[in-house]
């Protein structure tokens, strides 16, 4: 990517369990177009979407053990921009969760 790039990208996580972390790369910034969590198994699960804004593990949570039914879907749609050194964390309270994560990748 080249200064001023724009990539519309993607980023699945199949039967989550725990937590999966992005950190956003130096002069880019994300902005999350969609999270999906789809629950597989027929159990009823929780989940988490947050943002550690400085690095130091105080999480700003978007979501915070969210109920997902047994073979549901939960689409988050709203735009969050998330900027260099920032990390996106998503949580899944057992591996029967997918996770499907739309962003636009801008470098600056």
């Amino acid at each position: 990517m080249a200064s001023g790039d724009e990539l519309l990208k993607n980023y699945s996580h199949i039967a989550l369990s725990g937590t999966t972390e992005t950190t956003v790369s130096a002069g880019h910034t994300y902005t999350l177009l969609s999270v999906t969590w789809n629950e597989q198994a027929g159990a009823a699960e929780t989940f988490a979407l947050y943002i550690d804004t400085d690095g130091s593990g105080a999480d700003c949570f978007i979501y915070l053990d969210q109920n997902l039914p047994a073979k549901a879907t939960f689409v988050h749609n709203d735009r969050i921009v998330v900027t260099a050194g920032q990390k996106i964390g998503i949580t899944a309270s057992s591996g029967n969760t997918d996770v499907f994560v739309s962003y636009l990748d801008q470098e600056l």
